[in-house]
């Protein structure tokens, strides 16, 4: 099958909606993407026709964004570019020349939503700081085999050095992402 890859870059319209489903966690917002191009008459910037997708990201990649993105953050998203046309009910009419009086008139729409597989803050526009994910163990099949600790040993009397893992990670939207223990 050949997909549609795409990378957009725009800042997020909507809040993270977070949802556990029986395959795992999915998450969903809308970006806006507005191309700027330089208008030489005016010698300025100029912005484009601003375009919406909807962004869906499954599993460990949704866990992340519901802890890691916010409305306006300015990010890139690469991902498989999905079409959609759904029938909608309109509106209800009381012209009595359109459809029968009180009944909804169907409307056809198009949706544009991209399936990411990577998505990163625009750091052309500000800093981010990266927190590694801490994966579970996997089941294991057979006994596992305990290896030797090696540990750095101190002379007495000397300080013990500060821990330089990451601060704990915050909380955005009642969703936490897991941040791995420091190495040392």
């Amino acid at each position: 099958m050949n997909d549609t890859t795409v990378t957009v870059v725009g800042n997020v319209a909507t809040n993270v909606d977070y949802r556990e489903t029986a395959s795992g966690g999915v998450a969903r917002f809308r970006i806006a993407v507005t191309p700027r191009r330089w208008d030489r008459q005016s010698a300025s910037w100029t912005d484009g026709y601003t375009s919406f997708y909807t962004v869906v990201a499954w599993r460990t990649l949704a866990i992340n964004l519901a802890g890691s993105v916010s409305v306006g953050d300015p990010l890139l998203v690469h991902g498989r570019l999905r079409i959609r046309e759904e029938d909608r009910g309109g509106y209800r009419t009381a012209d009595p020349g359109g459809p029968r009086n009180g009944q909804r008139e169907g409307q056809r729409r198009t949706f544009v939503d991209i399936e990411a597989v990577a998505v990163g803050h625009d750091l052309t526009r500000g800093t981010s700081a990266f927190r590694r994910v801490v994966k579970a163990a996997p089941k294991a099949t057979e006994p596992v085999r305990e290896r030797p600790v090696q540990r750095e040993v101190l002379p007495v009397g000397e300080p013990l050095p500060e821990s330089s893992g990451p601060p704990p990670a915050e909380v955005r939207d009642g969703v936490q992402p897991q941040v791995a223990a420091a190495p040392f």
